[in-house]
C-alpha cells in the first residue's frame, strides 16, 4: 500500500536547520554529503535539502510504493505532471510530480536491500 513515509524540507540554512531539529526534538540526523541529512527512524522521516539547485520551493511529501514504474504510469494516467524524472539516490529511486492543484510530491521505491 502506498503511504507517505518522508517529508523533505528546503533548508537554505542547512547547518542551522540540522542543528535546530537535533536540539529542539533530539532527532539524530544522518548526513548524505555536505548539504543533505535526514532522520532514519523507519516511520515518517524528515529530510533537509540544503542544495538550492535540488531543493523544492515548499515541503515535499514523499510517497513510498512497491513498484515505481507502475506508480509513474498511474500518476501520468491520473493527470499528474512529472516535474523531475526518475532518479536514483542512496537507498532507492524516485520521481517528482505536480498534482492538479500544482502541489509537488515525490514517489519513491526503496532498493530491494532496504526492505
Amino acid at each position: 500500500m502506498a503511504r507517505i513515509n518522508f517529508v523533505e524540507l528546503p533548508a537554505a540554512g542547512f547547518v542551522a536547520s540540522r542543528r535546530f531539529y537535533t536540539e529542539a526534538f533530539g532527532w539524530e540526523m544522518t548526513g548524505f554529503g555536505p548539504s543533505y541529512a535526514c532522520t532514519m527512524t523507519g516511520d515518517v522521516d524528515l529530510g533537509l535539502q540544503g542544495d538550492a539547485v535540488e531543493a523544492t520551493a515548499a515541503p515535499l511529501p514523499v510517497i513510498e510504493v512497491g513498484d515505481l514504474e507502475a506508480a509513474l504510469a498511474s500518476v501520468r494516467e491520473a493527470g499528474g505532471q512529472i516535474s523531475k524524472p526518475v532518479f536514483g539516490f542512496p537507498g532507492g529511486r524516485r520521481f517528482h510530480f505536480r498534482d492538479p492543484s500544482g502541489c509537488e510530491l515525490a514517489v519513491m521505491q526503496a532498493d530491494a536491500t532496504q526492505g
